[in-house]
């Protein structure tokens, strides 16, 4: 009986959390009125937004302030996978509202595009040439918050320092401080910072300020929602696409590696894994897509190694963004991309995908087991990698939690194209686009659009909501659930 009424009293904070995460929605969907004193004719949006906001605000209130509890506890990272997994559904249900009420998207479409804003992965059923400026902003709202984390925002702000597990559900291993809260603060702090940096940027490279805004956003956030229906490719402009270039990199560059960076750590920043293998894939994937798949489509040398570059850094960043499309493409450039896509970014980065310390880290492992062949019988050695600003000094059940990883990971995908092919689809573009989607990525070769089936569009929502909090955080928060409502039951 003790142990049942200790589980209510850790289900009734949860449920306090969930309440205070709630509130922060409410409040979010009141930020793209922030439009309004520029395009005044979106006022009449005005209640596709409010209601949802001050239902959200009220619920989340009487959910902080009616359910007691007796002390404060540290959670775990199951409790805390609870409280990420809940509330990201909220935020995904409380975005979808305001596209449903003012009658843009039916139920899936909005679920789906507000899946895409916060996963940050960019796949979109709307028509940006026919959507009203505060949508357009809702939408880089979704992705800022994202790419950031919705706990590491409310953490930051108003959140007490006894949830690490609740920051490590949400795909935060790296602590840039020594506690939660400050860290969550200095990767808001960095974030910021960088958005407003890429917005002067963009200002200076040519683009009107609502485009800058949008899209500093969406390329920091990796998200890849673009004001134009032909994304960056509509400057056609290498200024605007180099400053893509280095904000696409920025947001899938691991945010403890950026503190290093930030306070002059230049040499530690270079001995990491990830940028190492980020800069590898760039330089070798750059040229030979350019060489075997773009020189087919231009004959402008420029203007290949132009597309070469970008599409090769939106890929493996998992931003979304483009310069055409992908139809004209070869097998080998497909290939390619789908390649980059599942790899993806960095760890604790706004980036999705496998990630690269996984693939970096499966990669030493090899050549540490090549080694260790040619090593006297009794030798002992520490077999580490620099994350961040330490060493991380790797034990065999990282390996094999990372080989579990990426076996799980890749059985998804493959249950994922078996389902675009049941649908009729060709293999190259099944395996293009649910990549893309799983990736958080945001490419499409076409198959996502408004009059996609149905069916197609769920399986798109469960792989962003799945690749983006990473799989094993829902499956242990659901069997936690599942396990402590069975005891409760028996006992």
């Amino acid at each position: 009986m003790r142990y049942k009424e200790v589980i209510i009293q850790r289900y009734r904070l949860l449920v306090r959390y969930i309440g205070i995460l709630t509130i922060g929605i409410g409040f979010i969907l009141l930020l793209p009125f922030l439009a309004l004193p520029f395009y005044p004719q979106d006022i009449i949006y005005s209640t596709s937004f409010l209601i949802p906001s001050f239902t959200y605000i009220i619920l989340g209130s009487m959910a902080w302030k009616l359910i007691k509890y007796e002390k404060d506890f540290t959670l775990s990272l199951k409790e805390g996978g609870i409280i990420v997994l809940v509330s990201w559904i909220l935020a995904i249900i409380a975005s979808a509202l305001p596209f449903i009420i003012a009658g843009k998207l039916n139920f899936t479409q909005a679920i789906f595009e507000a899946t895409s804003g916060w996963t940050t992965t960019g796949l979109s059923v709307v028509n940006e040439a026919e959507t009203s400026h505060i949508f357009l902003l809702w939408r880089s709202i979704m992705q800022f918050f994202g790419g950031a984390g919705l706990v590491v925002v409310m953490l930051s702000s108003i959140l007490h320092p006894y949830g690490f597990g609740l920051y490590n559900a949400e795909g935060r291993s790296d602590q840039l401080l020594p506690h939660v809260k400050q860290s969550a603060k200095a990767i808001m702090f960095i974030y910021s910072g960088y958005t407003i940096g890429g917005i002067i940027l963009y200002i200076l490279a040519g683009m009107e300020v609502f485009d800058a805004i949008n899209h500093s956003i969406a390329a920091l956030s990796t998200g890849g929602f673009s004001t134009r229906t032909a994304s960056i490719g509509y400057w056609n402009s290498l200024p605007i696409e180099i400053v893509t270039w280095i904000l696409m990199l920025l947001g899938t560059t691991n945010f403890a590696t950026h503190f290093a960076l930030l306070k002059g750590k230049f040499k530690i920043f270079f001995k990491n894994g990830e940028v190492r293998l980020l800069g590898v894939l760039i330089a070798v994937f750059t040229p030979i897509i350019s060489y075997f798949t773009l020189a087919e489509l231009y004959s402008n040398l420029p203007r290949l190694l132009r597309r070469g570059m970008f599409e090769t850094i939106t890929a493996i960043s998992t931003t979304g963004f483009s310069l055409d499309t992908f139809k004209d493409w070869n097998s080998f450039g497909m290939l390619s991309m789908i390649l980059l896509m599942l790899i993806g970014g960095g760890t604790g980065s706004t980036a999705g995908g496998i990630k690269l310390y996984r693939i970096y880290l499966m990669f030493k492992s090899l050549i540490w087991q090549f080694e260790g062949y040619f090593l006297p019988q009794n030798a002992v050695r520490e077999n580490y990698i620099w994350r961040g600003e330490t060493k991380l000094y790797i034990k065999p059940e990282y390996i094999r939690e990372t080989a579990n990883y990426i076996y799980l990971y890749m059985g998804t995908y493959l249950i994922g194209v078996f389902i675009y092919l049941a649908y009729g689809y060709n293999l190259t573009n099944s395996m293009f686009e649910f990549a893309s989607a799983l990736g958080t990525v945001g490419l499409s070769i076409g198959i996502t659009a408004a009059d996609a089936p149905v069916g197609i569009l769920w399986i798109e929502t469960i792989g962003m909501f799945l690749g983006r909090l990473e799989f094993l955080v829902i499956f242990f928060a659901v069997a936690k659930i599942i396990k402590d409502f069975k005891f409760n039951l028996s006992a």
